[in-house]
């Protein structure tokens, strides 16, 4: 008898059988690649993916009685030998090598140490033969879907089919991992006599009631709202939107000046699409953490708590990504939404579009185990030109691919529109005129326009005091959290009332804490003047009479602006957003670049919001550049064919593929009691550090490396749990260092000198 998995100091009779577990993976494998059309080839690697436990070292291993063995390898071997057949499955089966060899490490690339190629070659344990008679397998034929191609100009694009190939891997590869997973988990639970609560409603079962509750919502907001001038022109772009929801499959744009009610439109949309359709999952992509939130409060107040998750982290555990290369004895932990932020099973799903961009490009087990679930969904990206340029040609093709070939819908929702479309962005959308969801974009921006812009020139901190100091209520944003800092130490010197300051100094709870008394003080009337960095600007609910904004994109000035009248109750000309050069803090290049495409915009546009303005910009910003600066990772050039080759590199774009390359780490602040019971939580061997990371997020605070290491080192952090190696959570045991007016102040102590910060 061969074992899959061992319970320790019980009978062998209650151990998993070997073929047992192959064909239950192989079974669920085959179910989720079904879904795109690879059920044949996620059977075969399912039932391949632990050939290497019919070794007599693994099952001594189990047993006690030796040293873990290699039992990945073995699998990716045996589909090898297929490699002879037709070329097309001659492809299938080293693709299926790759997810099968690294179904516990993640995926491998082609060359290289620890790499697939050195793997195939290397001496593994005898696989016994006696696993052909325990477990039924079919001849490897047929196994490579028929993908849809790229064209380009009515030709097809050779140099998207690597790139196809290397994402339908990820996705066979998610199918395997979440499988082996389920089963692994279900039998040590089934062990334990315990059940898994995994059970999430099917979201075509209960789509009408979802779309009755959204209905319901929507009829009681005005009354809510107190009928503002809005409300009538979200109400025409929320018919307009569901109007639409009958249309084939695909990509949609959704553009509404701030304050329209893309948020509740797009939902809307999605609603009815999902209906129409029989979508599985909606998929919300939000770009910075600092909003999710406010969007999870609007979706549960709309749908239910019971429907909804939101998934986002900055603090991960990556060995996490091996607790089955440990499998004996392992236990899971229990938490429903934990488990399904692992495999987003809810119907409807928050997340980041870190989270999202960065799974599509893992080779991690963790990252990559969501994604079948990514098939015939709806994913909305809210603020879609926050897409960082550097990796939006990639970004764009793997979403692309979802529409082509794994049955999604996009919407792309923004004030700020990107000019993403063929032909003019190559390798971008097929985006006709009837795929845009808001009624009259150019008639919108003209009836929703709510601001006026002012050009200030150069405005020193001493004028931006003297300005705030001549409104009650008035809102300035700045390019960085050091000039944030100095600005609002000078605005509180000058004896300013109702000051306050915002940025990543915080962390989440104490941010949203600061935006309930912003939002307090600006329904009452009281004196209110914060000070803030760029987070305030995508998707923040906040409605300030007058703003400032130092130089940037016209993107980010749009954001801005629609922190200023966001409801329309005030006068356009008493609603002015100042945008200024701050002499004594430069912008970062990047958006010195931005701004001076926005500067040559001035003189061409009489509103800079139009459609046409903001086309224009990013006309200047993405058409111009080259293929390789929108690839600047050279993505494209790590999956190769050709020769019999699958040549993927997954491990180094996993690696490499970081949506926000800020260069800083994070350091938790222990700011409530909620906070100190976690971090006491991570001391404890049995409990999950990945789900207590999660429930950390919210009290983290990012600083650059060297800070932190110099906060360790004098006494003012500790990492938690040293005897755990728990070396990825850093504690802040100064809490002096934090304070609640501007945040954590690492800097703030003799122990650290100006030469050694990192802005």
């Amino acid at each position: 008898m061969f074992f899959a998995h061992s319970l320790e100091d019980q009978n062998l009779d209650l151990w998993q059988p070997l073929a047992e577990h192959l064909e239950a993976v192989s079974r669920l494998t085959s179910q989720r690649s079904e879904k795109f059309g690879a059920g044949r080839l996620g059977a075969v690697i399912g039932l391949l993916h632990d050939l290497g436990k019919y070794s007599r070292e693994f099952q001594d291993y189990i047993s006690g009685k030796g040293p873990s063995p290699d039992h990945a390898t073995a699998g990716a071997c045996e589909i090898r030998k297929s490699e002879a057949a037709t070329s097309a499955d001659r492809l299938a089966v080293l693709i299926g090598a790759y997810c099968i060899a690294g179904h516990h490490s993640g995926l491998p690339n082609w060359l290289g140490d620890r790499a697939l190629l050195e793997r195939l070659g290397k001496r593994i344990p005898t696989v016994d033969p006696i696993w052909q008679k325990q477990v039924s397998h079919d001849a490897y034929s047929d196994l490579l879907p028929k993908l849809m191609p790229y064209r380009h100009k009515g030709e097809v694009d050779k140099s998207r089919v690597a790139f196809q190939l290397a994402l339908f891997g990820r996705m066979l590869f998610s199918c395997l991992v979440d499988a082996d997973y389920r089963d692994t988990e279900e039998f040590y639970s089934r062990a334990e006599g315990e059940r898994i609560d995994r059970e999430w409603p099917n979201l075509t079962a209960i789509i009408t009631d979802l779309i009755d509750r959204f209905d319901v919502y929507m009829k009681d907001l005005p009354a809510r709202a107190g009928d503002m001038p809005l409300s009538v022109s979200r109400a025409q772009i929320l018919a307009h939107a569901r109007g639409k929801a009958g249309l084939p499959r695909g990509v949609f744009t959704l553009d509404v000046p701030t304050g329209g009610g893309k948020t509740l439109a797009s939902l809307g949309f999605a609603l009815d699409h999902t209906k129409i359709h029989g979508m599985d999952r909606i998929v919300y992509g939000i770009p910075f953490t600092s909003i999710i939130d406010q969007t999870v409060e609007i979706f549960r107040n709309v749908l239910g708590h019971d429907v909804v998750l939101a998934h986002h982290s900055a603090i991960e555990d990556e060995r996490q990504d091996r607790r089955l290369e440990n499998e004996e004895g392992e236990r899971f932990a229990r938490d429903k939404m934990r488990l399904a932020m692992e495999d987003w099973a809810a119907p409807v799903v928050i997340t980041t579009n870190v989270q999202l961009f960065e799974s599509l490009f893992a080779s991690r087990t963790s990252r990559c185990r969501k994604l079948h679930n990514l098939v015939n969904s709806i994913i909305i990206l809210d603020e879609a030109q926050t897409i960082p340029r550097p990796l939006l040609r990639p970004c764009v093709a793997a979403l692309d691919e979802l529409v082509r070939n794994y049955g999604c819908s996009v919407v792309l929702c923004t004030a700020t529109q990107p000019a993403l479309g063929e032909p003019r962005f190559k390798g971008g959308f097929n985006l006709s005129k009837d795929r845009e969801l808001a009624p009259d974009p150019d008639k919108l921006a003209t009836e929703l326009q709510r601001v006026r812009l002012v050009y200030g020139g150069d405005m020193d901190d001493t004028a931006l005091v003297g300005a705030l100091a001549r409104t009650e209520q008035g809102l300035v944003i700045v390019n960085s959290r050091k000039h944030a800092l100095a600005l609002y130490w000078a605005a509180e010197s000058a004896g300013l009332e109702g000051i306050m300051h915002l940025s990543t100094r915080h962390y989440a709870v104490h941010r949203r804490e600061i935006l309930e008394k912003v939002r307090h003080a600006l329904k009452t009337g009281a004196p209110c003047r914060l000070i803030a960095t760029s987070l305030i600007e995508a998707g923040v609910d906040i409605d300030f009479p007058k703003g400032w904004r130092a130089e940037a994109g016209l993107d980010q000035i749009a954001q801005a602006a629609g922190r200023v009248n966001r409801e329309r109750t005030r006068w356009l000309d008493e609603s002015t957003l100042t945008v200024f050069r701050a002499p004594d803090y430069p912008p970062p290049p990047e958006i010195r670049s931005l701004s001076g495409d926005m500067a040559r915009m001035m003189h061409k546009h009489d509103n800079l919001f139009s459609p046409a303005a903001i086309e224009d910009f990013f006309g200047e910003v993405y058409w111009r550049a080259s293929p390789q600066g929108l690839d600047a990772k050279s993505i494209f050039d790590d999956f190769k064919i050709g020769g019999g080759i699958v040549d993927f590199s997954y491990r180094t774009v996993g690696e490499k593929f970081r949506m926000i390359e800020i260069g800083m780490v994070p350091v938790i602040v222990p700011g409530d009691d909620k906070a100190s019971e976690l971090i006491e939580k991570l001391s404890i061997p049995q409990i999950s550090s990945g789900a207590i990371a999660r429930e950390l997020q919210p009290y983290i605070v990012q600083v650059p490396p060297k800070a932190r290491e110099r906060l360790i080192a004098c006494s003012r952090a500790m990492f938690a749990a040293p005897k755990l190696r728990l070396d990825q959570f850093a504690v802040l045991t100064d809490t002096q260092l934090y304070r609640q007016d501007v945040g954590l102040l690492w800097e703030d102590a003799d122990y650290l000198s100006a030469e050694e910060l990192i802005w």
